[in-house]
């Protein structure tokens, strides 16, 4: 088709020719550039035309732009991955000595992901790892929902390599830490997995779940280990499988009445460094053998007026009693209140009970500290925050998995979640920021940070890498240590600087100046 003369005639580069594609749209009359000459048998020689390198539009010439698009966003959300990224060396170093760098690197971009995004599902996760951070600390990674699930079940197939990592662990706890020992349910109603069971509460809850064990250094303030169980598999039956099969052999375990040392008396007996602080039931036979409910002193440095007693018993054993004014009060409280209630109150049932309210009393195979005993156990409410986190800040409360693999994967990847946002509350809560906004705005917040793919490494505060970040926010970075502050000139003192005696001019005697001689001879 004949290209029309008022198009020919646009200034272009010279040794090109337009050529019409013949197609409506601001492509159609492309210039090609000429590449050479080819050779017609008994005819002239033909020009030959080359590659495209513009267009004619609008009745000028555009170039091509030829440079190649980017791979990917020129700006990245900072904040919130930077956070988790800073919380997370060590546990990188542990996976890299375990498993091959690229599911490493998968293992850790899911599991900040996670933390960062609750409630994120398998089909967004590649969306936000492309819009925040974590593509530039785990770059090239394939992140698509069926990627996933695959990935997850590579993860569960292999139990040699989570067990490593978790006795990796495990070995790193100190001989005087305290580990607290405690599971949760979580609801899984697969019809193909063999964890997926009726637990002891489903007559309340009407749905099946698989029973989780955690292991919590109350000293580091988090998870040591875990492992996933059967949904109808009690905490007692399981006790020594967790302890066996994550090979802890250090630490005192701080545990409830459903984990009894009975069930792990073999384990404590190969295990000369483990030991063990539990209490026991109100009504155990030892408590009035030994009468431990005649206190004998009261203990000090504790939020509250507690009474104790210690006693020695066969076995090399001990036993700590300690009675708390304060949860006397609200137990025989709410005693008084159901009695009420339900109009059955019996003097001898009251007396008989009035003696045990706010009592609990250890055994353990230690010689503690009664107060250290107390407040132990006091500390081990924080494995309880960890599982309400676990539920509720990372939205882990079902598994939405189907296969027993499948699920084993993805419980390992949220226990490295897990221990990221403990770590993250207790560096965010030693910056004071949890003083001021919940842990949740602090993430949304941090989240509005972005910065340029091309920035440097070690952000400044007063940078021009940044795209429209709040002062608030520059704030949160800085109290985090993710961004250096603007230095700070030194305060100036107040009122008019003094001025140097030398450089001052001399002052003008006071008064109207007198005439000089010459001005009165002029007149």
């Amino acid at each position: 088709m004949a290209v029309p003369a008022h198009i020919r005639n646009v200034p272009r580069p010279v040794n090109t020719v337009v050529v019409d594609n013949g197609k409506e749209g601001p492509n159609r009359f492309s210039v090609r550039e000429r590449s050479g000459t080819k050779y017609i048998q008994h005819g002239n020689p033909q020009p030959r035309n080359g590659k495209v390198i513009g267009h004619i539009f609008e009745g000028k010439y555009v170039p091509l732009h030829t440079e190649t698009a980017s791979e990917g966003p020129d700006m990245l959300s900072y904040g919130a991955a930077a956070f988790a990224h800073s919380v997370s060396s060590d546990i990188l170093s542990d996976l890299l000595d375990i498993y091959p760098i690229k599911d490493a690197c998968t293992i850790m971009a899911i599991a900040i992901l996670r933390v960062i995004r609750p409630s994120i599902t398998a089909e967004r996760i590649a969306t936000h790892y492309r819009r925040t951070f974590v593509s530039r600390y785990y770059p090239g990674l394939a992140l698509s929902a069926n990627t996933i699930c695959t990935f997850q079940q590579k993860i569960g197939q292999d139990g040699k390599r989570r067990r490593d990592f978790y006795q990796k662990r495990a070995s790193s706890v100190m001989e005087d830490h305290h580990i607290a020992v405690d599971g949760t349910l979580k609801q899984d109603n697969s019809n193909v997995n063999d964890l997926s069971a009726f637990s002891y509460k489903a007559r309340t809850k009407g749905c099946r779940e698989v029973s989780i064990l955690y292991a919590y250094d109350i000293e580091a303030m988090e998870p040591v280990c875990a492992e996933v169980f059967p949904g109808n598999s009690i905490d007692a039956s399981s006790y020594a499988a967790f302890i066996r099969d994550n090979d802890i052999r250090k630490g005192i375990i701080v545990s409830d009445k459903g984990f009894p040392p009975s069930q792990i008396k073999k384990e404590l007996e190969e295990r000369p460094d483990l030991h063990f602080l539990t209490p026991i039931r109100r009504n155990d036979m030892r408590i009035a053998n030994n009468d431990m409910l005649s206190f004998e002193g009261v203990l000090s440095g504790v939020d509250d007026h507690v009474v104790y007693k210690k006693r020695r018993i066969q076995g090399g054993r001990y036993l700590y009693a300690c009675r708390s004014a304060r949860k006397a009060a609200i137990e025989e409280a709410a005693y008084l209140a159901r009695r009420k209630k339900q109009k059955d109150f019996q003097p001898e049932n009251y007396e008989k009970k009035r003696k045990t309210f706010g009592v609990i009393v250890f055994e353990s195979d230690q010689d503690l500290d009664p107060r250290i005993a107390y407040l132990c156990y006091e500390e081990r409410w924080l494995l309880e925050l960890v599982f309400k986190r676990y539920k509720n800040d990372e939205c882990l409360d079902k598994t939405e998995v189907q296969g027993d693999f499948s699920l084993l994967g993805l419980e390992f990847i949220n226990f490295i979640s897990t221990v990221l946002t403990c770590r993250m509350l207790k560096k965010a809560r030693e910056a004071g920021l949890l003083e001021k906004v919940s842990y949740g705005e602090l993430l949304e917040d941090l989240s509005s940070a972005w910065r340029m793919v091309d920035a440097p490494e070690d952000p400044a505060t007063d940078d021009k890498h940044w795209v429209h970040t709040l002062n608030y926010v520059f704030e949160e970075l800085e109290a985090l240590g993710l961004s250096r502050p603007v230095p700070k000139t030194k305060p100036r003192k107040r009122g008019r600087p003094r001025k140097d005696p030398k450089e001052s001019k001399p002052k003008r005697p006071r008064g109207r100046p007198r005439k000089s001689n010459q001005s009165a001879d002029l007149l």
